[in-house]
């Protein structure tokens, strides 16, 4: 038997323009799950999208839980879970990365198994598929990370200086993580690979000095985000805006959500992201977020 616990994991926002599947920013929106024994499985939930989520066991979060305990060779007890979930579905905001990493920390807890957070990244990321959601709703902040040649997750974290500030606009439709990497080419060019390297490596470095003189370029890419134009009204023209204090914005995930960069008292861009959308026809919400800076925490 394990004491009651609470996991907490963090929204993430991937990509960030140039880092495809290598970048991630954990943001102050969570999945919260209080969790203790029981004699059956319960699951309930509250908050956003409660009601789209699997109560039973083929929710996520279970389903993940038992995959690890099986590669353990140990099953995973019956628990009583309530889950208050603030992430939006189908929104770009990795909400599947966080129910991933839930499931792997609640299977730490529940076996006692004993896995620091480099591990417990590790074994959600093979289970994702890549790193970059993952690797930020676990370490917080901002992330960059790889699959090492032997498999291994590589991430580092990174801090954003206070002088940068994030929002997150959501337009009023979903969009499968499925289909839009489907729209991707299987083949880049040498000149659009070394384009994405020199902005990749330029947000990092500005990231690590606080220059905003590397903006609206660090955010420029030409890897995923020109391929996934077509299926979110609005997007280039967001993409493009050059205001006062908006330092850029980029496709959150697949979208269709933008993450918007700006200097931290230039709220007012963020409205202009929203307007935009409105212009293309769609309604969008903002989602006035903080950069977590925690990550997944257990208590």
């Amino acid at each position: 038997m394990f004491p009651p616990k609470t996991v907490r994991v963090p929204a993430s926002s991937a990509n960030l323009g140039p880092g495809f599947d290598a970048f991630g920013i954990a943001l102050s929106l969570y999945l919260d799950c209080r969790i203790q024994p029981a004699e059956r499985l319960s699951i309930r939930y509250t908050g956003r999208d409660a009601q789209a989520i699997p109560w039973d066991a083929s929710n996520l979060i279970w389903r993940t839980a038992v995959e690890v305990a099986e590669s353990q060779g140990s099953k995973m007890p019956a628990i009583e879970m309530a889950a208050e979930n603030g992430i939006p579905l189908g929104k770009g905001l990795g909400s599947s990365a966080a129910a991933l990493v839930a499931g792997v920390a609640i299977a730490n807890c529940a076996l006692d198994l004993g896995w620091d957070d480099r591990r417990v990244l590790d074994v959600a990321a093979r289970m994702e598929g890549h790193p970059d959601n993952v690797a930020a709703a676990v370490l917080g902040s901002f992330t960059t990370a790889a699959i090492g040649s032997n498999g291994v997750t590589r991430a580092i974290r990174l801090e954003i200086p206070d002088a940068f500030s994030v929002a997150v606009v959501c337009p009023d439709f979903e969009l499968a993580t499925k289909v839009m990497r489907g729209v991707l080419p299987n083949v880049y060019s040498k000149e659009d690979a070394v384009f994405n390297l020199q902005r990749a490596t330029l947000l990092v470095a500005a990231f690590a000095t606080g220059s905003r003189d590397a903006f609206p370029d660090a955010l420029a890419d030409r890897l995923h985000q020109p391929y996934r134009m077509g299926q979110v009204p609005g997007m280039e023209e967001i993409l493009n805006l050059r205001l006062p204090g908006l330092l850029g914005c980029a496709l959150s995930g697949a979208g269709p959500s933008i993450l918007v960069l700006y200097e931290t008292g230039s709220d007012e861009t963020v409205e202009a992201v929203k307007r935009t959308f409105e212009k293309a026809g769609r309604s969008a919400e903002v989602i006035w977020t903080t950069i977590d800076r925690n990550g997944l925490t257990v208590f």
